[in-house]
């Protein structure tokens, strides 16, 4: 049993609970993919970056940012970047006054497959995690989700 010092260990109910909703992440994650891939050739990182550098000012992200918003290290937000750039869907761009930083900045073409893409992920968002909950479920999940990823302790 490892030392804990005045830590306290998970019930286990609660593990129970840390578990299945890995396994469920893990499965959503998975299908909508697996969808993503079939339908559009789009991992389901790429179409992140995609919706991150659309929704960010002038649809462009330093890289470090990029990154922070899409859980990936460094190296590998690098390697996919480089791979939707050579897609024509991302470029590079020196940082304004920066001559180390780098951003990377969504393209028209980009922008065209983002459109085209959200309409398989999104749906996919629907059937196979919302319509899962009642909308009263559903509102009680973001509120816990929201508390999860909050940088407040309490």
């Amino acid at each position: 049993m490892p030392e804990t010092g005045s830590a306290r260990l998970p019930t286990r109910t609660e593990l129970g609970v840390w578990r299945s909703f890995l396994r469920a992440h893990a499965r959503l994650t998975r299908v909508l993919e697996a969808e993503l891939i079939a339908e559009q050739r789009l991992s389901l990182a790429a179409y992140d970056v995609l919706v991150q550098l659309a929704e960010a000012p002038q649809h462009r992200l330093r890289m470090t940012e990029l990154a922070d918003a899409v859980l990936l290290s460094r190296s590998g937000v690098t390697r996919l970047v480089d791979r939707l750039e050579r897609a024509g869907l991302v470029l590079r761009e020196r940082a304004d006054g920066d001559g180390r930083g780098v951003v990377a900045v969504l393209t028209p073409q980009g922008l065209d497959r983002l459109r085209v893409a959200s309409g398989t992920h999104l749906t996919g968002v629907a059937r196979h995690f919302a319509e899962a909950f009642s909308h009263a479920e559903l509102e009680a999940f973001g509120r816990a989700c929201d508390r999860l990823g909050s940088d407040d302790e309490s």
